[in-house]
């Protein structure tokens, strides 16, 4: 369900690159409007094969079946690379181009900065703006697919030639009740932060990117900051409390080889690399900038909270990953 979500707007977006290209095709090489046909044929016929798929263990053809599959998933891999380097490179011409004079910018244009001829032809319509616009919102979906992608097909082969244990052959089916009150509750607490979560973002992108005062600014900063320090306060109380209550829990762990729920666990942790990373640079930046003030104090506790609860909900989510159904 999540593939094919990430799918569409994915296709959404080649539709989009492919009416931006068309907009001044004499002025492009044919390979700009060819490519986002071909990716939008590939991630069809991907999302196909793993929806029909994604379950199947394989034990004829074991050598060809693995070599396709892998294949498949370096050409993911190929996809995602490319889309967050155009997705950068998109963002710092952006910048380039609005804290610039409309003459040097030109001018680093003919020295070869540009690592396309595309921005050299004009967009001036309204509905070339629309499709260029579109498209670039939409990169997160496509990296986000490719992402996806790739994690499923090195889980098939990872499958391929693998016998299921005879202990994997219970299936625990989930029982899900909205309105009983355990389940009732946590979703509208979810739906609740993620709507005011979204009404804070949009508050704050719409504050700091206009012209308004400074003190304006410095609200908007503020109320983000504050907004995060709850939320991840939170998520770390409700993530101990967990771990907690497996404590209470006399469950055996499950401790058999299972390429899935290893994924999921390098995944996760690789994943949290990143934002330790971004939380370690920006308590080091803090700690060494003067002067001191409130949002840099506000910044200081967002990141240690950030590393805080990161570390909470993935002992969380990996203990829970490794035991056994009731």
């Amino acid at each position: 369900g999540g593939l094919i979500l990430f799918a569409i707007f994915s296709l959404v977006m080649d539709v989009f690159k492919i009416g931006y290209y068309s907009s001044f095709y004499s002025c492009l090489s044919a390979i700009k409007i060819i490519y986002p046909i071909v990716q939008a044929i590939f991630v069809v016929v991907q999302t196909y094969f793993l929806w029909v798929s994604a379950k199947d263990c394989i034990h004829v053809h074991l050598n060809v079946t693995r070599c396709g599959l892998m294949l498949t998933l370096t050409t993911n891999l190929a996809v995602w690379m490319s889309a967050v380097t155009d997705e950068s490179v998109h963002k710092a011409h952006s910048k380039l181009k609005k804290n610039m004079t409309e003459e040097i910018f030109r001018w680093l244009l003919k020295v070869g900065m540009r690592s396309s001829s595309v921005e050299e032809c004009n967009c001036n319509s309204q509905i070339c703006q629309i499709f260029k616009n579109g498209y670039f919102w939409l990169y997160p979906f496509n990296i986000e697919y490719s992402l996806f992608a790739s994690a499923m097909v090195y889980v098939m082969w990872k499958n391929v030639g693998r016998f299921i244990d005879h202990h994997s052959h219970h299936i625990q089916r989930l029982k899900f009740r909205l309105f009983r009150r355990t389940f009732f509750v946590g979703i509208m607490l979810g739906l609740i932060i993620l709507v005011s979560g979204l009404g804070v973002l949009i508050l704050y992108e719409v504050q700091v990117n206009s012209n308004a005062e400074s003190s304006k600014k410095s609200q908007a900063l503020t109320m983000y900051y504050i907004f995060n320090i709850v939320c991840l306060s939170l998520m770390s109380l409700v993530c101990i409390g967990g771990s907690v209550i497996y404590r209470f829990d006399k469950r055996d762990m499950d401790r058999h080889k299972n390429p899935t729920r290893t994924l999921d666990v390098a995944l996760l942790m690789g994943a949290a690399l990143g934002q330790y990373a971004i939380s370690y640079y920006s308590i080091v930046a803090i700690v060494a900038s003067t002067p001191r003030d409130t949002i840099s104090a506000l910044n200081l506790t967002y990141a240690l909270l950030m590393i805080a609860q990161h570390t909470f909900q993935n002992v969380f989510i990996i203990e829970g990953l490794h035991r056994q159904p009731p």
